[in-house]
């Protein structure tokens, strides 16, 4: 594509003579007796006007840097300088004959770890992801067997600026047998993997593989799920012995690292060791192996309350109950929470439980609160009455204890914080979801709701206790205006 003529002399070992072949890419070629003074092959590209600017010294060791700058011979660029031919400037300049190698013939990472230094180290990764800083983690691995290959990888301090951008940049080098092949292929590790940096070094792939051949091969499909387990291992040593390095790692990547849970279904296991949580009684964030150690005796799942700002969530008063009970919740204020957690089932034979979701209710009910529940039928039937268009059910709560409503969604419903994702994504059309209002039959207005004779009064009180508790969820009302109406006739009846 670049050259309008290409002539290649070879002479073989042990043979006198050399041969020239001649090809002007037109479907024919020539083939010639020819001089050469030792083995080897001579190539000689006749550049055509397009190619010319690999006539340029720099774009050709630019080139050679890229993609031959690891294998295992020098490559040397024979150029010429124009230097003066004497020591008086008035006399003619001549052209002076130079060579010079312009690939570093090594490859780092095909060294034995032993043999490289912390600042060899440092000095690569430098060099490959453009990092002021040193790494957060070099994992060196070579590979020898039924598949032959070298991976080195990097985990680094600070996440990239890119992480959460659906174009990221890959960060991770394919070679084989040293010699580059790709940088731009998102198929080297999985895209919950995409902060790591480094270079996977294949002795097995053809060195003509094509992007179409990658995706489906399974040699680098072999590769590729080995280092995923490998990282993960590193992960996890450094969570099981330095936690608090550990918290460093998951402060910048802990996200991503919970995208995998729902992407890699091979190594979720292994994921559900390495994510973090906050949460309702111990102070930072807590795995769920230590979570299950604290738990109750008799406790039925590990119980959760995602939704907004964790300010909100701490508020909630969802969390009552189990606060009097000393039941720990898991505080999940990341928005990817919502869409993992409820996908992942069980952890070690424990369910995971919405607090804010109707089935939770029912491992906290007594046989008080289901006498409370038949006692509150007829208020229940009124309040349904009011806001039948604009909610599920009404149900008597058995986790209120100062609060005297709350919002839920049904167990089959998607959540407030889930409707408000679906909006972001551009499902403005979907149809709203109603909640179930549960009220605290114990608490003081309810109690006294229970006397209303006046219905306007009945209505206005119980339609800002819906929007008091939906308010509490951090979701927005329908007619702040009518909202304004109701609270003040309450006021000024109140005074």
């Amino acid at each position: 594509m670049a050259a309008e003529r290409v002539e290649v002399i070879s002479r073989k070992a042990g043979e006198e003579g050399a041969f020239l072949w001649r090809s002007e890419g037109q479907g024919e070629y020539e083939i010639e007796p020819a001089e050469r003074k030792q083995n080897g092959t001579t190539v000689t590209l006749f550049l055509n006007e397009q190619g010319k600017e690999f006539a340029n010294r720099w774009r050709i060791e630019q080139i050679v840097k890229k993609y031959s700058d690891h294998i295992p011979f020098p490559i040397n660029l024979h150029y010429q300088e124009t230097g003066s031919a004497g020591e008086e400037e008035s006399k003619p300049k001549e052209a002076v004959e130079k060579v010079a190698q312009i690939n570093r013939a090594a490859a780092l990472w095909k060294r034995s770890k032993s043999e490289i230094s912390d600042e060899e180290y440092a000095e690569f990764y430098k060099s490959l992801s453009h990092d002021d800083e040193e790494p957060f983690q070099i994992i060196h691995t070579q590979a020898e067997g039924a598949l032959e290959y070298t991976t080195l990888f990097f985990i680094p301090r600070k996440a990239p600026f890119d992480l959460f951008f659906v174009n990221y940049a890959p960060a991770v080098k394919l070679y084989v047998k040293r010699v580059f092949i790709t940088d731009d292929e998102k198929e080297l590790l999985p895209s919950y993997l995409r902060f790591v940096r480094g270079v996977i070094d294949s002795e097995d792939l053809p060195l003509n593989v094509s992007r179409e051949i990658l995706q489906q091969n399974q040699i680098l499909s072999s590769i590729r799920s080995a280092a995923v387990k490998k990282i993960l291992a590193e992960l996890s040593k450094i969570a099981e012995n330095t936690p608090e390095r550990y918290k460093e790692f998951y402060n910048e990547f802990g996200i991503p690292i919970k995208e995998g849970l729902y992407q890699d279904m091979a190594n979720r296991e292994a994921l559900l060791e390495l994510v973090r949580f906050k949460s309702s009684s111990e102070e930072g964030r807590t795995g769920l192996a230590a979570y299950k150690e604290r738990m109750q005796t008799d406790q039925k799942a590990i119980y959760y309350l995602t939704g907004g700002k964790e300010d909100h969530l701490r508020s909630s008063p969802l969390l009552e109950a189990y606060r009097r009970q000393n039941i720990e919740v898991l505080i999940m204020d990341d928005e990817i929470d919502e869409i993992v957690i409820p996908a992942l089932g069980s952890y070690q034979g424990l369910d995971f439980r919405a607090i804010n979701r109707s089935k939770a209710a029912e491992d906290l009910k007594t046989e008080a609160d289901k006498q409370e529940e038949s006692k509150a039928a007829p208020l229940i039937e009124k309040i349904k009455k009011v806001l039948g268009e604009v909610i599920k059910d009404v149900r008597v709560s058995s986790r209120l204890t100062e609060a005297p409503c709350v919002l839920v969604a049904d167990e089959d419903d998607p959540s407030l914080q889930m409707q408000h994702i679906f909006k972001a994504m551009g499902h403005k059309d979907a149809p709203p979801v109603k909640p179930i209002l549960e009220i605290n039959p114990r608490h003081d207005i309810i109690l006294k709701l229970e006397s209303v004779k006046d219905d306007k009064l009945f209505e206005d009180i119980s339609r800002l206790l819906l929007e008091q508790a939906l308010l509490l969820e951090g979701g927005e009302i329908e007619s702040p205006s009518r909202f304004a109406q109701r609270l003040n006739r309450i006021i000024a009846r109140a005074l």
